[in-house]
């Protein structure tokens, strides 16, 4: 099987059904056949292994895609906001072969040797002129459909071999053939590089539907090319819907033809999905989970928990917090660190198998027992569903506990004044790790950081409290909606060094005062602190009457000074009085499994507020 084939599968099955473009004047399945032909012979004709593309969304994308398939040759679609250092590596990894480009390109990197640009235009005009439509090569199973470089979110991207077997078993395990009524659309919005943006244009061809593109996602473009080209299916990132829904509520559009609304790439915040559900009720929502390496979704929570959730179902209140259960298609297994699958409730790796499976990289690593190690943190609950903690890289221990930075990041999310926020771990010198949280307010809103320890607190256990919380006017995001966690984690450790580097000659021997409002991470007895460099009254801190923060005269490391800040801490514990050192703990369910419950008095209903619209801009100062 090969995807070349599900395109000759729609056109017979389909011929006359719109395939591509507009309702009036779009190109139907068959002459998408003939054209992907012709695309096939002309890149068969020029040198290389691969067929490369930078560029947004257009009819060039699915004409490479099943072009390169019948030329034997791998598609391989390229970012467009790579920095220029970033390009011009990926770039040089491409190799040989042909690389076709926006209209008006203008690549801000010397091409590696063997690689030909064309534009988009001569490429289409190429291929609408070809004078044959006879079938050109059949592609093996095993050779490759795709080359996509992963986000590098957790580190340099790797390049993710995807071959015909695998995409072919995901789309005929998960997509009736032409399933699809013929008015429907589905609305490709996602950059061609995002692995959904590939099996949105396989699963659509396979299932008969038309496909509306849209270059580059924009809200209000997006909301006006549903309402006027009637898109019935679309698929999102997080950051997306949240600005869709912005729109919606300033318009009061709501979206009358969309039937079928999935959505991932991300962690969705529970205010933003809760408020799509009220929005649109006519809507079927469903969250997907995949990888790049997985050939596209591997579990999914589907409409009926999302309705569920919507009449105030208990337990899918908790639900809508996963990622759904495994496709029948897929296994997949939770193992601990030595390796063994452990049982529901118990967090470990999310390992996962199926022929969609790919799990290769092309300078290296290919599965060996049929399992891919996503790097994943997770477990499943007694129902098969999957929860998520996020990557391993980013899950922070303290004290020998695993903590999982979005269950943290959630509750801070439900604060009114919090618009977004990103949980870090930084090291200390006695817990290994402490939790430091980065805020976006809301607009025109403002909160004092201990309010939002507080507020975590009162919603979690205490070590999941934040020890210090950073205020910043945006966090950084991947052009598809990942949040650059290492980003942010430097930005704050920068951040910490400069607060207790001295000041220089004249600095040398004094303490420094610490900005008002900031926090110094000090714990008490595994709780946190609520300030310290406020004054000597705050309980916890380490500071003299002058309100000083605890950097010595040599400007200690910022974990050093923690670490004084704490015996510091422990020695003013002697003289406080009992009532002011210790609280009545707050009764919590589940205190075994140190899994989130629901917010006391909170109400499993739609909630109305919407997080403001994330931007990928940096950090702030």
């Amino acid at each position: 099987m090969n995807i070349a084939l599900l395109l000759e599968m729609a056109a017979d099955g389909a011929g006359e059904r719109i395939a591509l473009g507009p309702r009036s004047g779009g190109t139907s399945y068959r002459e998408l056949l003939r054209l992907a032909r012709n695309s096939g012979k002309w890149l068969a004709s020029q040198p290389g292994p691969r067929a490369g593309l930078l560029d947004g969304n257009s009819a060039a994308v699915p004409l490479l895609l099943f072009g390169s398939a019948l030329a034997g040759k791998a598609f391989v679609p390229v970012s467009y906001r790579l920095a220029a250092d970033q390009l011009h590596a990926v770039l040089e990894r491409l190799g040989q072969g042909v690389l076709v480009t926006a209209p008006d390109a203008a690549l801000p990197v010397p091409l590696p040797e063997g690689l030909t640009v064309t534009a988009r235009e001569k490429f289409l005009g190429e291929v609408r002129d070809g004078a044959s439509d006879s079938p050109t090569g059949i592609p093996a199973p095993d050779d490759i459909a795709a080359l996509l470089f992963t986000s590098g979110t957790t580190g340099a991207p790797k390049a993710a071999v995807l071959r015909h077997r695998q995409l072919a078993a995901y789309i005929i395990g998960t997509v009736e053939f032409l399933s699809a009524e013929p008015g429907d659309a589905a609305l490709i919005s996602v950059p061609p590089y995002h692995i959904a943006g590939i099996s949105g244009i396989l699963s659509s061809v396979y299932a008969g539907r038309r496909i509306v593109q849209l270059d580059a996602f924009e809200a209000r473009a997006w909301v006006r090319l549903v309402s006027e080209e009637s898109v019935t299916h679309a698929m999102v990132v997080p950051t997306m819907l949240s600005r869709i829904l912005d729109v919606l509520l300033a318009d009061g559009e709501r979206l009358p033809s969309l039937r079928h609304l999935s959505y991932g790439g991300g962690r969705m915040p529970s205010k933003t999905i809760e408020t799509a559900l009220r929005l649109l009720p006519h809507v079927d929502f469903v969250n997907a989970y995949g990888l790049t390496e997985t050939s596209s979704t591997i579990a999914v929570l589907d409409p009926d928990d999302h309705r569920r959730f919507a009449a105030g179902d208990a337990a899918s209140c908790r639900r809508l917090n996963s990622v759904g259960r495994p496709l029948p298609s897929v296994q997949i297994e939770i193992r601990g660190p030595g390796g063994n699958a452990v049982g529901p409730g118990v967090s470990g790796e999310v390992f996962v198998r199926g022929e969609q499976v790919a799990g290769e990289y092309l300078d290296g690593g290919r599965l060996t027992d049929g399992w891919f190690a996503t790097r994943d943190a997770g477990y499943l609950d007694a129902d098969g569903y999957l929860f998520l903690d996020g990557r391993l890289d980013d899950i922070i221990v303290r004290g020998g506990e695993n903590l999982s930075p979005g269950e943290i990041e959630d509750v801070l999310a439900e604060h009114p004044a919090v618009c977004e926020a990103a949980v870090v771990g930084l090291p200390d010198p006695e817990w290994g790790e402490q939790v430091v949280a980065v805020v976006v307010l809301a607009a025109g809103a403002a909160v004092d950081a201990v309010v939002l320890q507080r507020w975590v607190r009162e919603r979690l256990r205490s070590s999941r409290t934040p020890s210090r919380v950073e205020f910043v006017p945006s966090l950084p995001y991947t052009e598809t909606g990942k949040l650059l966690r290492r980003q942010v984690r430097d930005h704050i450790r920068d951040r910490l060094d400069a607060i207790i580097r001295p000041a220089g000659p004249r600095g040398a021997g004094r303490r420094q005062r610490r900005p008002a409002g900031t926090l110094s991470g000090c714990l008490v007895d595994g709780a946190v602190g609520e300030q310290c460099g406020h004054g000597p009254s705050v309980r916890g801190g380490c500071v003299g009457a002058g309100g000083y923060g605890c950097v010595d005269e040599a400007g200690s490391t910022w974990s050093e000074c923690c670490a004084r800040a704490m015996r510091c801490a422990r020695r003013s514990r002697s003289l406080a009085p009992m009532a002011r050192r210790r609280r009545a703990p707050a009764p919590r369910s589940g205190a075994a499994t140190g899994r989130r419950q629901p917010a006391p008095g909170r109400a499993c209903d739609v909630q109305a507020a919407v997080r403001g619209p994330r931007t990928a801009q940096p950090l702030g100062p």
